[in-house]
């Protein structure tokens, strides 16, 4: 079932993950006084995010108080998983709108007996929806926490750029 979640006003903004480095769940959230909303998504998406944000941000005003990244809200389940992720500027209140689409399997003749044998359905749905009005101070709120996320990642091999796996890092440049 399609939904669309719409957060004109939010109250909460953040990225977050679950979990160890090298093994983490990473997710989106949003919220305002009558419902929250996480995305579970890949870490890739938050990195292009912030990255979208750190570089549009250069040539706004800088606002006058950034508060303090927002802690993820326990998350139980996922409302859906991100899929294609776009932002652009909302000039008219000097910020950004976010809309995060869920991500659907395509509608393919051979795939849909075998998601029917295991019980799964996908039908005509085009799948759900995020939306959600930022205002500076929560982009600047959201880049900061974005920052001390992937600070806590683990580190990038020199070679190949693929993060280094504690138990030991089979890079694929030295084959």
């Amino acid at each position: 079932m399609s939904e669309l979640f719409d957060y004109r006003e939010p109250t909460h903004f953040t990225a977050g993950a679950i979990g160890e480095p090298g093994n983490r769940t990473f997710f989106i959230q949003a919220g305002d006084e009558y419902g929250m909303t996480s995305i579970k998504c890949e870490k890739q998406h938050v990195q292009a995010l912030a990255q979208f944000l750190s570089t549009a941000m250069e040539d706004l005003p800088t606002p006058d108080f950034v508060p303090r990244p927002e802690a993820l809200v326990e998350v139980d389940e996922p409302t859906f998983v991100a899929g294609q992720i776009s932002i652009g500027e909302n000039e008219v209140e000097t910020g950004f709108v976010l809309m995060v689409e869920e991500f659907v399997l395509p509608d393919d003749d051979e795939l849909d007996p075998l998601l029917q044998d295991l019980g799964l359905d996908m039908g005509e749905d085009e799948g759900s929806r995020m939306r959600v009005h930022i205002t500076l101070q929560q982009a600047s709120s959201f880049l900061q926490g974005a920052r001390e996320l992937m600070s806590s990642s683990r580190p990038p091999c020199r070679l190949c750029g693929f993060p280094e796996d504690p138990n030991g890092h089979a890079c694929p440049r030295l084959n």
